[in-house]
């Protein structure tokens, strides 16, 4: 295990009835943008216990933010923050609106043009507004961590960034906002949650047991409670398990001093720009046939994955290695979620398209030792067809 240093500053709010915390930690003259999607949050109640909460308060509101947020809607709210001169940004929904708070909260004050942001992975950004933020969709982590993924769907782009003056200073996690959600959108949030801890996880072995044994419980927990949350959308304490996990699955706990991977969201980024697939699905698609690619520099993880999270035991290595891999497979089939390209009518043809684009980003050295060329993701992308 590395030297590291863990840092997170976001306070959680987590528990029924806490959206009235934003009372307490929102200044009293503080003027803020409520950033928000298409209604759902006006039509569950979220909305109006925001509202009552944020009080006498200056708040501008903003609609539209879509899943796998726009560049161009957000640069909308940017115009707004800078005209009416607001000093906080509050998204009230799911990651994508929390992932576009995070840029809309780095744009305002940034003096170039926006898009840099995104084109240097947060490189130059220097300052952000704060961010508090109301969580209603399990998936993303991003209530409890630095980055944001945009869109830019008129570029055919899906870029992402990292900095930490866009932590939250704090986010409310109510489980109860997230029983009226559609079950795609759980089932989406539940597997995205499993790859964010795979990708930090299923490198190679470096001693790290508290990361180990805390990444491979979150794993079981999404497996045991995803499917359950699902079928009982309102059981308080599934949807509440479902919902800690998500954030624990990216705070950077379980990635502190670890090798970590993430090519399958580097290669998952592409599919949705080409394909408008959603996010999550996009790496159902990519992590089985990945995990099978790379199942040799991954061998030793791919065992202890095997033996600690699906109770694999028995047989030759390499069969409970393949074991371990279908299993990942059907556990997203079981969520509802299509794991081939021809599921989503795309043809492997975009193997390559996708392996060119990387490699005109300078992408040629993904996953945790930087060995998964341009080559080996389009054979990684045939193989999942």
């Amino acid at each position: 295990m590395e030297n590291f240093t863990f840092h997170n500053p976001t306070r959680l709010h987590f528990g029924r009835g806490q959206i009235a915390a934003l009372d307490r930690e929102l200044p009293a003259d503080a003027r803020c943008l409520l950033l928000a999607g298409g209604g759902s949050i006006r039509a569950n109640g979220v909305h109006d216990q925001a509202r009552r909460a944020l009080g006498q308060r200056v708040v501008v509101e903003h609609w539209g933010v879509e899943a796998n947020p726009d560049f161009d809607t957000l640069m909308k709210a940017v115009e707004i923050v800078r005209r009416e001169k607001l000093e906080w940004i509050l998204p009230v929904g799911g990651g994508s609106v929390l992932d576009g708070a995070k840029f809309v909260a780095a744009a305002v004050p940034y003096s170039g043009d926006p898009w840099e942001i995104l084109t240097t992975f947060g490189a130059h950004v220097k300052s952000a507004l704060p961010i508090g933020a109301v969580l209603t969709l399990p998936a993303t982590g991003s209530e409890a961590n630095a980055a944001a993924v945009i869109s830019r769907r008129g570029l055919r782009e899906k870029l992402a960034f990292i900095h930490p003056t866009v932590f939250p200073r704090f986010s409310i996690l109510d489980p109860e906002t997230t029983f009226s959600l559609p079950a795609r959108q759980v089932a989406n949030g539940i597997g995205d949650a499993f790859c964010h801890v795979m990708e930090q996880y299923m490198t190679y072995p470096v001693g790290a047991a508290v990361q180990d044994r805390f990444a491979e419980a979150i794993l079981r927990i999404l497996i045991e409670e995803g499917p359950r949350t699902l079928t009982q959308p309102k059981d308080y304490d599934s949807r509440a398990n479902l919902v800690w996990a998500a954030t624990w699955a990216l705070n950077g706990a379980i990635g502190a001093g670890v090798p970590q991977d993430w090519a399958t969201h580097m290669i998952g980024h592409e599919l949705t720009a080409l394909h408008d697939i959603d996010h999550a699905r996009t790496l159902a698609i990519v992590l089985p046939s990945l995990l099978t690619v790379e199942r040799d520099a991954k061998r030793g993880k791919l065992l202890q994955y095997a033996a600690r999270v699906w109770d694999l035991h028995g047989g030759s290595e390499d069969a409970r290695i393949e074991g371990a891999i279908a299993r990942t497979r059907a556990f997203y089939e079981s969520l509802g979620i299509r794991t081939r390209l021809s599921d989503y009518g795309v043809s492997v043809e975009t193997a390559a398209e996708v392996a060119r684009r990387l490699k005109a980003r300078g992408m040629v050295q993904l996953g945790e030792r930087g060995a998964i060329t341009p080559a080996k993701v389009e054979e990684i992308l045939r193989l999942a067809a």
